[in-house]
């Protein structure tokens, strides 16, 4: 198994594993009532909703023309894949209709299809792309997911696969657990950058 083939794999259980994650947390619906954490306050109940917490952080500056001159190779790269991350996204959130409404006994069996499914439309244009920018989808993929693939590829597929795929991909100088984390990491951060810039259309 190659390290494309990887690549294509792990984008299908990104597709698929938060499938499974938003579907598991809708709340169980029981005719016109719907199931929620509460509590008493002055004798009142008050639905209880939890919430992401929120990061606040400065504006991220885009690239200066020096930047953009000396990285044209990730430029291109984040043109190349970006837009396959947003469709992952968009993916994700028709998914969701989908399986909040389905009988969970059901729910395995069409993961397992829509994987098959995906596969197949993506495979070949997945293929084509260069280890690189392989290497920047996953990170992109994960920017629009918050999924790492080394934990998407465990919690689908099962610990035992998930350390395969990881062990022949560190053949290739790539970490499957390493997370996207622009806040903290030197080459996140200049991703990040890009990124914004293509979706502001400043590059």
């Amino acid at each position: 198994m190659g390290m494309k083939r990887i690549f294509v794999l792990t984008l299908a259980m990104m597709f698929c594993m938060n499938c499974g994650n938003s579907a598991r947390a809708q709340q169980p619906n029981t005719g016109n009532r719907i199931l929620s954490y509460a509590t008493i306050l002055d004798g009142d109940t008050i639905p209880l909703v939890h919430l992401k917490p929120v990061i606040i952080t400065a504006p991220w500056a885009l690239l200066s023309q020096k930047e953009i001159r000396r990285n044209q190779k990730l430029i291109r790269n984040v043109k190349k894949t970006l837009p396959y991350a947003k469709e992952a996204r968009r993916r994700l959130k028709e998914l969701d209709r989908e399986l909040a409404s389905m009988n969970p006994n059901y729910r395995k069996e069409y993961i397992k299809r829509v994987e098959r499914e995906l596969i197949d439309e993506f495979e070949d244009d997945l293929m084509n792309l260069t280890i690189s920018q392989g290497a920047v989808l996953l990170k992109l993929v994960d920017r629009e997911t918050g999924n790492s693939s080394y934990a998407l590829v465990s919690d689908l597929r099962g610990k035992l696969r998930a350390s395969f795929y990881q062990s022949f991909a560190r053949l290739f100088g790539f970490n499957l657990k390493s997370r996207y984390d622009p806040q903290h990491n030197k080459e996140d951060n200049l991703l990040e950058r890009v990124a914004r810039s293509v979706e502001l259309g400043k590059i």
